[in-house]
């Protein structure tokens, strides 16, 4: 057995501006090298989808690397910093489990269920302000989607969505682990901050309103969750509810952009949204988390030492062509043999999964109908990857329409 630091792998350049934009044939490359290991400047990256599945279910074994990303932004003593440290995805064993618990039961599937209402009169009343433009930016209006069901589930005003959104944006940025940009981090940081303080202080010790953030004021009057572990809560629900689901949607677009005979048909047919979700946390989603080996690690004869940085390219797990027929045709009637792994594996699957899926679901539905004929006028551009990977820009123009049905 060989340890991972010894083995001739192939490099990946996860910071270069062409791997953003189309990270694939890398992968290819690299697979034909190793089979399912590579390098990059900050630790190996695993490249096949089983091995993904794998060794994230390790749990034992692997931790989140939040003092060695710290370190590598500079952001010792920052609010970032700390946040970044102790946050609920950072904890581990009982810590982690009793954070979670504190709000498991608001992302069950059946109290996100509850929510589909809110999610389509949001959507319905974004389409009545953006439909009749004719032409935008997709990625501006699906981020406002997402931050308002949020608002919706801590009763936060609207009149602070731009500065929140803005500053949610750059957090989201965060882990590409580029320290050029800790300053703009640790500003957008403070203005989240500052933000939930308000809530909290707003809201007050006894809660009337039956939402999420009366749910976590009693967790914290009942000793279950500490003032800091509050706040921290929600700022990473914040962020964590924000990206994926902005992010999801814009690629789903991007995707039909090419078959517009799938977005006319998501229009007309609410349970193939569902399956178009599905395909599309498949074929290209916005997650790749890191992890760091807790104590040495075994698998298919390769040896992780102590404390290796290990990042899961999530975002693109379903690309993997070994367990994933023609994995590049985006075909959501495709029979899924291997399911995806999108949300991640193990006990920090992602939490809002199902609130991520159902956003999405509902939003794709009545989206389809208002912007029909939807056409790019400009090329998209991406994110950096790794981070929270996905469309910068997605310029359109469409024909607007008007809504088939009344939001519920």
């Amino acid at each position: 057995m060989q340890s991972a630091s010894e083995l001739p792998l192939p490099h990946l350049p996860l910071d270069a501006a062409d791997f953003g934009v189309d990270p694939t044939p890398y992968f290819e490359a690299a697979r034909r090298q190793h089979p399912w290991l590579a390098r990059c400047d900050v630790g190996f990256v695993v490249t096949d989808y089983q091995a993904m599945k794998d060794i994230l279910y390790q749990d034992d074994k692997l931790r989140m690397p939040t003092d060695q990303i710290v370190a590598l932004m500079g952001a010792e003593g920052t609010g970032w910093g700390r946040f970044t440290k102790e946050m609920v995805l950072a904890r581990s064993g009982v810590e982690h489990t009793r954070l979670r618990d504190s709000v498991a039961e608001a992302f069950t599937p059946r109290s996100v269920n509850r929510l589909r209402p809110l999610m389509r009169r949001v959507v319905s009343e974004l389409l009545d302000e953006w439909a009749p433009k004719g032409a935008f930016d997709f990625t501006e209006f699906a981020a406002n989607f997402p931050i308002r069901v949020m608002f919706g589930l801590i009763g936060g005003s609207p009149d602070v969505l731009p500065s929140i959104q803005a500053s949610l944006e750059v957090q989201g940025s965060s882990f590409g682990l580029d320290a050029s940009r800790m300053p703009v981090i640790e500003e957008a940081f403070l203005v989240l901050s500052d933000f939930v303080d308000g809530l909290i202080a707003e809201r007050g010790p006894d809660g009337t309103h039956g939402d999420l953030l009366d749910d976590l004021i009693a967790a914290r009057t009942a000793g279950a969750l500490s003032e800091v572990e509050l706040r921290h809560m929600l700022i990473f629900l914040f962020g964590a509810g924000y990206d994926t689901s902005k992010n999801l949607l814009a690629l789903i677009l991007h995707s039909m952009l090419q078959d517009p005979q799938m977005w006319e048909r998501c229009a007309d047919d609410r349970p193939y949204c569902d399956k178009v979700v599905e395909e599309a946390l498949r074929h290209t989603s916005p997650s790749n988390p890191y992890r760091a080996v807790v104590e040495e690690l075994e698998y298919r004869d390769v040896r992780f030492p102590t404390d290796s940085m290990l990042i899961f390219p999530l975002s693109i797990s379903g690309r993997d062509p070994a367990a994933f027929p023609r994995p590049m045709a985006f075909d959501p009637d495709r029979v899924h043999e291997n399911r995806q792994i999108a949300f991640g594996r193990g006990v920090h699957i992602c939490l809002g999964q199902f609130l991520a899926r159902a956003q999405i679901e509902e939003g794709v539905h009545l989206i389809a109908q208002r912007l029909t004929n939807p056409r790019a006028t400009a090329e998209p551009t991406w994110r950096p990857f790794p981070g929270v990977w996905g469309l910068k820009t997605l310029p359109i123009a469409f024909d607007p329409a008007q809504c088939r049905r009344v939001a519920e």
